[in-house]
């Protein structure tokens, strides 16, 4: 598969504060890269370079392999975007925001209006001022305006913002389809890392500027910490005796005795027939697999730690 987007050694600096520092990003066709981090990692400000909103101070932007300059516009022919919060009309309906979008975009085709309408669910809002709609709908609603161009690029900056669960999941049936079926080539920023896992081919986490790791998410499960969590009638008694039989455990911040062995959590049986014959026999003994979130976390503590 042939690259997209690509930043090469991507900066940019505000009076002297270092917004972004040597982001280097390649993403494939067809692929949907999650980029996640805290507010103010600089996920925006990365979206906004690789958009031509914001001037690199240093390194550039590619799309296609056409450099991100004002001499070449006619790149964003084939591109659709949310960065940060949609804008409308808020006086027009949605069915004339949408319209008013194509033809400053020069979309000849009238019919695609009604096309993205159906795609969110919201021909049955087509002729209600955007101004009255529900955040969730005004978010389909900005969604709706990234589609219209037909975009082999999708660039979306929190598209889920303020959508039910319901919606969330529409949101992300369309957007699979779109990269795995259409060939479209998304990348998607979001606070949701739940989300973001569930939808993501490959996921980038970004902390104070700096691009931290790039994992492909079918490797996801290979890095996540995966422990046995235990409970018995004396979990600090049972704790002295796993440890005493050479087990790496501990009591974790809600009480339960968390074991990290991998033979131990590959063998959970053993270590519920040890500590019955102990006579502390488990009441609770689950393995345990952390999330995205926490990976995510871990990752960035990881990385502070090192810094000098």
């Amino acid at each position: 598969m042939s690259t997209v987007i690509q930043t090469n050694h991507l900066s940019k600096s505000y009076h002297g504060f270092q917004a972004v520092k040597d982001v280097s990003l390649s993403i494939k066709e067809g692929e949907i890269y999650g980029f996640i981090g805290l507010n103010g990692a600089g996920k925006t400000t990365v979206i906004r370079m690789i958009l031509g909103m914001v001037r690199p101070t240093h390194g550039a932007c590619y799309i296609h392999n056409q450099k991100v300059h004002l001499s070449n516009h006619h790149i964003w022919n084939q591109v659709g975007y949310i960065v940060e919060t949609p804008h409308f009309y808020p006086e027009l309906t949605v069915k004339e925001n949408l319209d008013i979008y194509r033809r400053l975009r020069l979309i000849l085709d009238k019919n695609i209006v009604s096309k993205v309408m159906n795609q969110l669910n919201l021909t049955q809002y087509a002729d209600k001022k955007a101004q009255n709609l529900s955040l969730g709908n005004a978010q389909r609603l900005g969604i709706a305006k990234a589609l219209l161009p037909m975009p082999k690029v999708l660039i979306l900056d929190e598209p889920v913002n303020g959508l039910d669960p319901a919606g969330i999941v529409e949101v992300r049936e369309l957007l699979q389809d779109l990269a795995f079926n259409q060939g479209v080539t998304i990348l998607i920023s979001s606070h949701l890392l739940t989300e973001v896992a569930k939808i993501a081919t490959k996921i980038g986490i970004i902390d104070n500027g700096q691009l931290v790791q790039e994992v492909e998410t079918v490797n996801l499960n290979q890095l996540l910490h995966q422990y046995l969590l235990i409970h018995t009638k004396d979990n600090n008694v049972a704790l002295s005796k796993l440890l005493s039989a050479g087990y790496v455990a501990k009591i974790n911040d809600k009480g339960l005795i968390e074991i990290s062995d991998q033979a131990a959590i590959e063998h959970p049986d053993e270590v519920s027939r040890f500590l019955a014959y102990e006579g502390f026999p488990p009441m609770k003994l689950i393995v345990n697999e952390e999330d995205l979130e926490a990976y995510f976390f871990r990752t960035i503590t990881k990385k502070e730690e090192i810094v000098p």
